[in-house]
């Protein structure tokens, strides 16, 4: 297996968000890796406003501290705004939380600051999830609280047309009729994302190597998706073009999510199908990882497979936790178990490998 250099090459590209070079660097990297194998690649091609920070602090008295936009919030002038501004502290997974939107959405001040509060301190940044629709106040990160109220915040942006891409092979299937295996992972994030994306990468490529080296019955279209801290815009793409796939009847999805075989992480494994789970967690036990936890057949997942949850499709998702989460410490090499990836892989191909026959 050739985990390490895969996420060796990874950790090289430098950050990975949606539209960057370093985002169009991984897109050609696993282009590459993918067509290696044997397999017929696309590049899938979408377009995006993509925010272009200019210039983004805080000011309180005697004291700036440099930020990053949030990405779903709007911008303010090159002076910025004053008072009042807003302190909340915030956890990258607070987009998941009920009363997130809520927060953000409140109309009693002219800007807010989110401190990022993950399990390690930094710029722990928060998904745009309404990247399309920003909503809200001006609203910046900063990896510190400031010592007094600020009195100015400066988000100044500016938004270029740009494209991303999704990496997409298809393996044809001897068996036409049978419903499609879709095999996704998100491959776009804040920083070079290692440990957060690095995983589901090895196990894409691992699944892919596998069903080349033995076709398989069923149809399998392996995704590998930008756009995924904005929203989701690659999966969107991806679903444009192969409308009712993510519905009761379209096709089958296996999610190889965030954080697998992040140093000191738990796995789970995600899904309402019960056919699904239980293979998923045969398939892991048998190559020695099995999952730390089942989630509860009525979680809603965090991540891509949301969607497909929320329109009644069929899937399961494997996704860990991560000290390290949308943090820029997320690198090669102290923040993966390469060992545990390699398990992990082994046995997500060969559950994918069953699951299309």
């Amino acid at each position: 297996m050739h985990a390490a250099a895969w996420l060796r090459a990874w950790d090289a590209q430098g950050a990975h968000r949606t539209g960057t070079p370093g985002d169009q660097a991984g897109a050609e990297w696993l282009a590459r890796e993918a067509a290696s194998s044997g397999a017929a690649v696309t590049l899938e091609t979408f377009e995006l406003s993509r925010i272009d920070p200019v210039s983004c602090w805080i000011e309180s008295p005697g004291l700036r501290i440099e930020g990053v936009p949030v990405f779903d919030s709007p911008p303010t002038g090159p002076d910025g705004i004053n008072g009042p501004i807003a302190l909340v502290r915030l956890s990258p997974w607070a987009v998941y939380t009920p009363d997130y939107h809520a927060t953000r959405g409140a109309s009693d001040r002219a800007g807010m600051v989110i401190v990022c509060q993950g399990a390690e301190p930094g710029l722990g940044l928060l998904n745009a999830e309404q990247f399309r629709e920003p909503y809200g106040c001006p609203a910046i990160h900063v990896a510190e609280m400031p010592r007094s109220e600020p009195v100015r915040l400066v988000s100044y942006y500016q938004r270029t047309v740009a494209e991303a891409r999704n990496v997409v092979a298809t393996i044809p299937g001897r068996d036409r009729a049978r419903r499609t295996v879709v095999v996704m992972t998100p491959r776009s994030s804040w920083w070079q994302s290692t440990s957060e994306r690095g995983g589901g990468l090895v196990c894409w490529l691992e699944t892919l190597r596998g069903l080349i080296a033995e076709p398989p019955m069923a149809d399998v279209v392996m995704t590998a998706n930008s756009g995924h801290e904005l929203g989701h815009l690659g999966l969107d793409a991806f679903l444009e073009r192969r409308p009712g796939w993510d519905g009761p009847d379209g096709a089958i999805w296996v999610h190889y999510g965030a954080n697998i075989g992040a140093a000191g992480g738990q796995l789970s494994i995600q899904s309402a199908d019960a056919p699904l789970r239980e293979a998923m967690r045969y398939a892991l036990t048998a190559f020695g990882q099995p999952p730390d936890t089942m989630a509860p057949v009525t979680r809603v997942p965090n991540g891509e497979t949301k969607d497909i949850h929320r329109a009644g499709g069929r899937y399961v998702t494997l996704v860990g936790t991560n000290r390290l989460f949308h943090l820029p410490q997320d690198r090669w090499p102290t923040a993966v178990e390469v060992p545990a990836i390699e398990r992990v892989a082994a046995g997500a191909t060969a559950m994918v490998s069953a699951l299309a026959g």
